[in-house]
């Protein structure tokens, strides 16, 4: 068998084994299932989320993810806490351990210490008739026929479940929670994510020039304006700073190309009325939208009709949201 076959082969065989892994799922969404989520959403302590081997990997990850969704979660290695990172179990904390098997000698040693301290254990378990799930207050059950490696030995489709139904009692607290966008972006201030979640065309727009003229000015003055400001445009605005319309680059053009010659050329005969607003506000990947759906590259920030300056889709780049 040729190398590409191989791999082709392989791959797809893994794919298809993780998948029915997580599809299996579906019959471990049941009394325990909902218990569990209710407690976590009604107690007030901690997540510890616990295991061996890829297991504990996998638990570190279910913690990462519980706490950027608004439940307060932390990882506890299974071999550490028999030696003395127990400390780490507050009484009014919920023990979720992970375990394919259920019956690694860590997680046996482990297990009645946390049953003695009186905490709830829950146990994220393939076989339900192992050590730990016989000891557990509850069972978070993730069967596995076999993993997707071809010797049936390495953690592969056992992981994937296990994170597919760690992420599904994340997402069931979020629902409770009524977890907002606003809630998400407190606990991901930082990078792309971030930023869409937070930034706000305030935070763009008092960094740019504010091109501004009146419905008398001059054509050539109109154009020093635009060109000195380098935004590619110049509002235009009554006494009161009222906006009026915009002139753009492309609305220059269009003027060369009619060819006005019925004497001084004034900023309110080539000007485009109406012009696309936005507050400030509002989310700066609201303003990325809002020129998407127009294809224009700069926006006039408003106070209602009062006129504050631009925010360009250069500003919307270098922040990284496009």
């Amino acid at each position: 068998m040729n190398s590409e076959k191989i791999i082709t082969e392989t791959a797809l065989r893994t794919i298809r084994i993780e998948s029915e892994a997580v599809a299996a799922l579906a019959q471990g969404v049941n009394e325990d299932f909902i218990a569990c989520v209710k407690r976590l959403h009604e107690f007030r302590g901690r997540v510890v989320l616990t295991g061996i081997g890829k297991s504990a990997l996998i638990a570190q990850k279910i913690a990462a993810t519980f706490n950027s969704t608004g439940t307060p979660a932390l990882f506890m290695h299974a071999a550490d806490a028999i030696h003395g990172d127990l400390g780490m179990i507050q009484p009014d904390d919920v023990v979720i351990c992970l375990s394919k098997s259920g019956e690694t000698p860590e997680i046996r040693l482990l297990v009645p210490l946390v049953k003695h301290m009186g905490n709830l254990l829950v146990a994220m378990v393939s076989r339900t008739d192992s050590y730990l799930a016989r000891q557990a207050d509850l069972i978070l059950h993730t069967p596995i026929d076999q993993e997707a490696d071809p010797n049936n030995l390495a953690p592969t489709a056992s992981t994937t479940a296990q994170a597919a139904m760690g992420d599904a009692l994340a997402t069931c607290l979020l629902a409770l929670r009524g977890f907002s966008p606003s809630d998400f972006a407190q606990f991901h201030p930082g990078g792309t994510l971030g930023k869409q979640l937070y930034l706000r065309v305030a935070d763009l727009y008092p960094s740019n020039e504010k091109p501004q003229v009146h419905p008398d000015t001059p054509l050539h003055k109109t154009i020093i304006e635009m060109t000195s400001k380098r935004l590619g445009c110049a509002v235009v605005t009554d006494e009161q700073d009222q906006v009026l319309g915009i002139i753009t680059d492309g609305d220059l053009r269009r003027m060369l190309e009619k060819e006005i010659q019925n004497g001084p050329v004034r900023a309110d005969q080539i000007m485009s009325p109406h012009p696309k607003t936005i507050s400030p506000e509002e989310l700066a990947v609201g303003a990325l939208e809002l020129m998407r759906r127009n294809s224009i590259t700069q926006l006039v920030v408003a106070d209602g009709k009062t006129y504050l300056g631009i925010i360009h889709l250069h500003d919307l780049i270098r922040e990284g949201l496009l």
